[in-house]
């Protein structure tokens, strides 16, 4: 019984703490000369990777819910563009809620393939790409209702444009740092130290 609380406490502890990272990592973005608009950071949902090898994909689910509505507050000027309920709704959903608490899942390969560092990067491939769709979804949706881009590009044009010139960065930038850490952190991603 005192284990299981004490494994309990661990996970939120860990839990919070990949959530203060990913926060703190998220602060600091930066554009690449091809981007068309959002931030490219430095593995800022790798934590939230973590937390999902090491408990699962409830436990991850849950974690990255919590830091999708800490990015909702953080953003929360973006949901104030809304021009009415159902606007507002769609932001909160698919630039937050959905976009963010999807990357829980990033484990979901992991007793699936064999090799666990492509099981890694197929999870981190996967997630990012649903988040992809979120984004991309809520450009054409109500982004692009709200402000037309400036290029005159059709919306579905212009939002997969838009999303991905951040997007794949970031799934690149994540899926490299989390293969070469691997490696040395085997222990720590498996949850081998947990039992």
């Amino acid at each position: 019984m005192e284990q299981t609380k004490d494994l309990a406490t661990r996970r939120l502890v860990e839990s919070s703490v990949m959530i203060a990272i990913g926060t703190v990592l998220s602060m600091f973005d930066f554009k690449g000369p091809w981007a068309l608009g959002g931030g490219i950071t430095f593995c800022s949902m790798l934590p939230l990777v973590l937390i999902s090898w090491r408990y699962g994909c409830r436990w991850g689910l849950f974690t990255a819910f919590v830091h999708s509505l800490l990015q909702m507050l953080l953003g929360i000027s973006n949901v104030q563009y809304a021009t009415n309920v159902q606007t507002a709704v769609l932001i909160i959903l698919f630039d937050y809620i959905i976009a963010y608490s999807v990357i829980g899942l990033a484990s979901m390969f992991k007793n699936r393939v064999k090799n666990q560092q492509a099981a890694l990067v197929l999870g981190i491939a996967a997630t990012f790409l649903i988040r992809l769709a979120c984004h991309y979804i809520s450009g054409v949706m109500v982004w692009e209702v709200l402000w037309p881009n400036e290029l005159g590009w059709a919306a579905p044009i212009w939002s997969i444009s838009y999303n991905a010139s951040y997007m794949v960065p970031e799934i690149i930038i994540t899926s490299i740092v989390a293969v070469l850490s691997y490696r040395p952190m085997r222990k720590y991603y498996q949850g081998e130290d947990l039992r």
